[in-house]
């Protein structure tokens, strides 16, 4: 079976949050919190690649966990699903790395499209990471060894292109 993606839903109200466990579980591995604390704690100790949070949560607010999540594991995509859907509240969330928005009550077809789309995102996301990383690497490693390159090359830094020492 090929490795699901795992999903962490936060929301202090039980039926949304069990709302979505349903709907997401049968495509997902879902882990669950019912306030900010609590999904710090799971995203220090599991691997978790996308969270949906609510805003309004009593203790640390939902923009004040998105902060926090973004700190730990920047590559952990983030939507926010939340009855108290403003136009600042949306501009704040995606400011602070929220991929996606959605008020509440939701439409499940919209959930697992979203949702769907947002794992997508992580994982082109991902795949130019690890790109960007073995270019970086190619050009350190061919700056060290430049033997086997034309005479014009070797005096130069290939990261630059400017003449070396």
């Amino acid at each position: 079976m090929a490795n699901k993606g795992t999903i962490l839903i936060l929301d202090d109200e039980v039926g949304p949050r069990e709302s979505l466990r349903m709907i997401l579980k049968p495509i997902y591995e879902i882990f669950t919190a019912g306030d900010g604390n609590e999904a710090l704690r799971c995203i220090h100790d599991k691997s978790i690649d996308m969270v949906t949070l609510d805003l309004k949560m009593p203790g640390l607010s939902g923009i004040d966990v998105l902060r926090e999540i973004k700190k730990i594991h920047p590559d952990v995509e983030v939507i926010v699903i939340t009855g108290y859907g403003t136009l600042s509240n949306a501009q704040e969330a995606i400011r602070f790395g929220a991929g996606d928005f959605i008020s509440k009550p939701f439409n499940v077809a919209d959930i697992i499209a979203i949702v769907s789309k947002s794992f997508e995102r992580r994982t082109y996301n991902l795949k130019i990471k690890t790109l960007i990383q073995q270019i970086k690497g190619l050009r350190s490693s061919l700056n060290e060894n430049k033997e086997g390159y034309p005479e014009w090359a070797q005096g130069n830094d290939l990261n630059t292109g400017v003449p070396g020492n």
